[in-house]
């Protein structure tokens, strides 16, 4: 299993697929890559040799990846949270930043629904 940039790559996929599990790496920057590294992206990542490693390393090293773009992100976000503008006080609150509706929807940024108190008894009420 090779290890490149702190991510253990999963060595039954092919190196083209098998580099995406890096953050930061898709599918166009792996092609480019190893075309860029001659190798075959057919290749499995359990049948890349050591100096094929090392230049993917290589490439690697030169652009941003895991930490340092996790490091980015999070830093670009407090920067717009400590500004107090529209998208950094979406991001305070934990609702969408994009302007996707909220009325239904949204769940995964707003967290499951709440139940009111009281407002089922309210109903049966009248």
């Amino acid at each position: 299993m090779a290890r490149i940039a702190g991510v253990d790559l999963p060595k039954n996929k092919r190196a083209e697929i098998g580099l995406t599990y890096i953050l930061g790496i898709g599918r166009a920057t792996s092609r480019k890559m190893l075309e860029q590294t001659k190798i075959d992206f057919d290749k499995k990542i359990e049948e890349l040799t050591e100096d094929e490693v090392a230049r993917i390393r290589d490439f690697i090293d030169q652009i941003k990846v895991e930490g340092d773009l996790r490091r980015e992100t999070s830093m670009n976000i407090k920067r717009l949270v400590d500004l107090g503008c529209y998208r950094g006080i979406r991001h305070k609150k934990g609702l969408p930043v994009r302007g996707q509706r909220t009325h239904s929807n949204a769940r995964t940024r707003k967290g499951p629904a709440v139940a009111i108190a009281g407002k089922k008894s309210i109903k049966a009420l009248k």
